[in-house]
């Protein structure tokens, strides 16, 4: 468990540091108060850099009327039976933690304000608080928390509590620092990396050089005979007929694992194993995930990039599912006056987080202990109960901070591998993978293709629109999203094919390539009818406001427009500035709206990024300057995927191993400036820390094209021999 003093990292006279209480009374699963009024408040959801560890204790403060000086944070561990939605992911932590937290900080104080009126015997209805103290107005009586809070901790949870209105907020919508920023910035140990634990042994994996082999013998005699090494085996961490969640994704589940004293003397062994390995055959295996029962089907074979696009080429031009159809489009583009088709691609992508794949595990008899970083614990629990024969309440999973997570760490296998390890031995290890381990074991950024079309009239109205998109192994296709209902003829298909190499979630899942493609098309498209792209998009939001097509259109056309205007405003889109090329691209996605202008200009013949405008619609903002860097973060995330992001494959085998091959962008090929700004409304808060980055990866290409003439269909657009200006 980690705590962090708000005023301590600031180095305050011993009066104005937290003074640790002598007993703390507990007043539901997130919140302590202590005698002398401190409050610790529990931070639920697992923390890779989204801030929730700071902005969700802050909707429980804002209810429980605390002064947040007052508070320390910490890291709860995994505990479902306490704690609902411990996962950090999907942009979904804030919103769908929004009414529990604050259910949680306003059931605590009306417990305070009933024990307070309790003991002055007065009634509660008269009892206010301000700030961590109680009074009673009438009578001029007052209290801190931390005094009546024993008494609190006893009386009966009330059913029903009143919430504050919008305006009576006091921390909502304050920006505050990051609880763990001082420990962050002098390097404390806060990382699964960082853990240690008296007896403690490290292990280390060796998996297939490539997609589509299998372990078939290992020749360990060497390795066992060099200093510090305890073991050398294979383990099998699922058996072959598990009926596996949606996260217990993994391409190698046979594993070769060497074991000893340090990793220096692990990572020169494992050099020396000899393993032979052999070709895996077709097969089939059971998910029981995303609302059912599935079969995936892993054929056998050695895939090649240049395969896949052969494979997906063909398959473009046969027929897809249909997952919408509105009207007849056939009909439509055989009386259009004009006609544009696009096909653009994107290449498969690794999560390259900072911080390798890790965890701790002691695995007994008895018990499970865990530490390390995951998103989504709840869906590892069941595999791990499984895997080792444990009933779940004897697994422990302590929440380590993540040194970057983006979609990777919800999937858990490094967990199972961790916990297979020491249950075999009967020793607590801590398990580590290298740089090159982590980038080539897999749950890559699928493989993308789209084609759209659409057909104007002799007014140059949009009349149809159809878009059919592929990837290996799923489509990228949001078929009920914009600009289906603004179009009367409008026919959305996908299809897919299977693979061995595995994928999943990746920043903004599908969104990340098809709002790409999407607004590059439509910005191509707005050319073709001779209309600012800004003003051709609100036309269609218009359309679909109000006399919208189909009824399962997934976005409000009044907040969509309202990003777009707002980011027109802000950016002074209509003045033209000398040497200045300009990108529009906006985008809905995990409940939000994001519209962005990225400003660049051509020096040495390279592109500068200059400026990037962002208007976002997500609600109530928690925390802004959090909110704001998570947008920042985002955009630059974008901008270095659309111009390097790519991972080959020749044979199986991942070409890019580490980041002397595999481009990430550079601290000044970044933006100069960004600029995000916020829709002020009383609206639910929803996601943050993925609709910025699918939208800015079209603003760039539509800004390239302006610059240069020239429009990018394929993903990366820059190789990665070039280097920005």
């Amino acid at each position: 468990m980690l705590s962090f003093s708000w005023l301590a990292g600031c180095k305050p006279t011993t009066e104005e540091a937290l003074a640790l209480p002598k007993e703390w009374f507990e007043l539901n699963s997130y919140i302590k108060i202590g005698e002398n009024g401190v409050v610790t408040l529990m931070a639920p959801n697992p923390e890779f850099g989204s801030n929730v560890k700071t902005s969700l204790p802050m909707i429980v403060a804002d209810e429980l009327d605390i002064d947040w000086k007052n508070v320390i944070v910490e890291q709860a561990d995994f505990f479902p039976e306490r704690f609902e939605r411990q996962f950090t992911g999907g942009s979904q932590s804030i919103r769908q933690g929004w009414k529990i937290l604050r259910t949680a900080g306003a059931t605590a104080r009306q417990m305070l304000v009933d024990a307070a009126a309790k003991t002055w015997n007065v009634p509660a209805e008269e009892v206010t608080t301000e700030a961590g103290t109680l009074h009673h107005k009438v009578s001029g009586k007052k209290a801190s928390y931390g005094e009546v809070a024993s008494q609190a901790a006893t009386l009966p949870v009330p059913n029903e509590v009143k919430l504050k209105e919008v305006k009576d907020f006091t921390i909502i919508g304050t920006s505050k620092k990051n609880v763990e920023g001082i420990n962050i910035v002098t390097g404390k140990p806060l990382f699964g990396m960082d853990y240690t634990q008296e007896g403690m042994l490290i292990a280390m994996i060796a998996h297939p050089p490539a997609f589509g082999l299998k372990v078939k013998s290992v020749n360990d005699s060497e390795a066992r005979t060099m200093p510090g090494i305890k073991d050398v085996f294979i383990i099998k961490t699922l058996p072959d007929d598990y009926e596996r969640n949606g996260f217990d994704t993994a391409a190698f589940t046979e594993l070769v694992v060497v074991v000893g004293n340090t990793t220096w003397e692990v990572m020169n062994a494992k050099k020396t194993l000899n393993i032979e390995w052999e070709k895996i055959s077709d097969s089939s295996m059971v998910v029981n995930a995303w609302g059912g029962k599935q079969t995936v089907n892993i054929p056998a074979g050695l895939e090649s990039t240049e395969g896949h696009k052969t494979r997906m080429a063909e398959m473009s031009k046969k027929t897809a599912s249909v997952l919408r159809k509105d009207g007849d489009t056939e009909s439509a583009f055989k009386k259009a006056v004009k006609v544009l088709e696009r096909t653009y691609s994107a290449p498969y992508l690794a999560h390259n987080t900072m911080e390798p794949v890790n965890c701790f595990a002691y695995v007994t008899t008895e018990k499970a202990e865990l530490y390390g970083p995951i998103q989504a614990p709840e869906f590892i629990m069941q595999s791990l109960s499984a895997r080792l024969g444990l009933p779940k309440e004897k697994i422990h999973i302590k929440l380590a901070r993540m040194g970057g997570g983006f979609g990777l760490r919800a999937y858990g296998h490094h967990m199972v591998e961790a916990a297979v390890i020491s249950q075999k031995l009967n020793a607590p290890i801590k398990m580590v993978y290298t740089r090159e381990d982590d980038m080539t074991y897999g749950i890559y950024r699928p493989t993308y293709t789209a084609t759209f079309r659409a057909a104007l009239d002799k007014d140059n109205n949009l009349i149809a629109f159809h878009v059919r998109g592929g990837g290996i192994p799923e489509h990228p296709i949001h078929a009920n999203r914009f600009p289906a209902g603004a179009v009367d003829n409008y026919l959305a298909e996908g299809w897919q094919l299977d693979s061995n190499i595995t994928i999943g979630a990746f920043r903004a899942p599908r969104s990340n390539f098809i709002a790409g493609a999407e607004q590059s098309f439509l910005d191509e498209l707005s050319e073709l009818a001779g209309k600012d792209p800004i003003e051709f998009r609100l036309e269609l939001l218009e359309r679909a406001k109000k006399n919208p097509v189909g009824s399962n259109n997934d976005y409000d056309p009044d907040r969509y427009a309202g990003v777009l205007k707002l980011v027109r405003e802000k950016s002074k889109w209509n003045e033209s500035q000398a040497n200045v090329h300009r990108g529009v691209s906006a985008y809905f996605c995990h409940n939000t709206y994001v519209a962005e202008v990225l400003d660049l200009e051509i020096k040495n013949n390279k592109p500068v990024i200059q400026k990037v405008y962002a208007a976002v619609d997500c609600g109530i903002v928690v925390n802004p300057d959090a909110a704001a860097n998570m947008g920042e973060g985002g955009i630059v995330d974008g901008i270095g995927n659309a111009m390097f992001g790519e991972m080959t494959f020749v044979d199986g085998v991942p070409e890019k191993k580490n980041f002397d091959r595999y481009r990430m962008i550079r601290q000044k090929e970044a933006p100069k400036s960004i600029e995000v700004h916020f829709v002020k409304n009383e609206q639910d808060p929803t996601g943050l820390g993925e609709p910025l980055f699918p939208p800015i990866f079209a603003a760039l290409a539509n800004a390239l094209y302006k610059a240069k003439g020239k429009r990018h269909y394929q993903q990366p657009f820059l190789k990665e021999e070039i280097t920005l200006g």
